[in-house]
């Protein structure tokens, strides 16, 4: 077993860890932070033939610009202070759901198509998941945890598969930081209005 690592998978670690527990905090740090930690795994990932979850992270730096103004301006024009926490609508998780339906067996046709990737589902599976999980982030969803967990669950054996030891090692990390985050935010919860309220607040944000 190759225990072999590079400059690029240390800096990954270090600034990965450090975005997952800003983010359980909900400090708007953790987009600067991230950003820098998708640059790393840019170069990471395309070096293991992981070519989907690199290309992930080109659109994790957009998510993360669009995350950082969300997060500072309320999440539109018009509305004053932090954006809150609150719960994910059921026509959001529609959405969500028909898009990750739709994406993740094209992805994996594509992968397997176009790439030389060994593993082209499961490179599918946790961009989809990811996908998700990052939305869920940006609009400070608190069910955004669980798709994080359900994402890290995969991302860890595909790693440890890949080689990527010490980064196996901070996914498994980051299943404590997702639970952490994940009670820290349900702390935080608004006070509850019915769906259609929240249904009118997702579409309008």
């Amino acid at each position: 077993m190759d225990w072999t690592l590079s400059g690029t998978e240390v800096l990954g670690f270090a600034t990965g860890a450090l975005c997952v527990w800003l983010v359980a905090r909900q400090h708007v740090a953790n987009w600067p932070i991230g950003i820098a930690n998708n640059v790393f795994f840019i170069v990471l990932f395309a070096q293991a033939g992981l070519y989907a979850d690199a290309g992930l992270q080109i659109v994790f730096i957009a998510l993360a610009a669009y995350g950082w103004w969300s997060w500072t301006h309320g999440g539109g024009p018009g509305t004053a202070g932090a954006l809150p926490v609150r719960r994910t609508t059921r026509a959001e998780w529609a959405a969500l759901a028909a898009a990750g339906a739709v994406g993740v067996p094209l992805l994996t046709l594509l992968l397997d198509g176009a790439t030389d990737s060994t593993v082209p589902f499961w490179d599918a599976l946790t961009t989809g998941l990811s996908l998700a999980a990052t939305y869920g982030q940006c609009r400070k969803l608190v069910e955004s945890w669980w798709l994080w967990i359900a994402a890290d669950l995969v991302y860890v054996p595909l790693y440890v598969h890949k080689g990527l030891h010490l980064t196996a090692l901070l996914y498994v990390g980051f299943l404590a930081l997702c639970a952490a985050g994940l009670l820290g935010w349900r702390r935080t919860l608004t006070a509850p209005v019915d769906d259609g309220a929240r249904t009118a607040r997702g579409a309008t944000a």
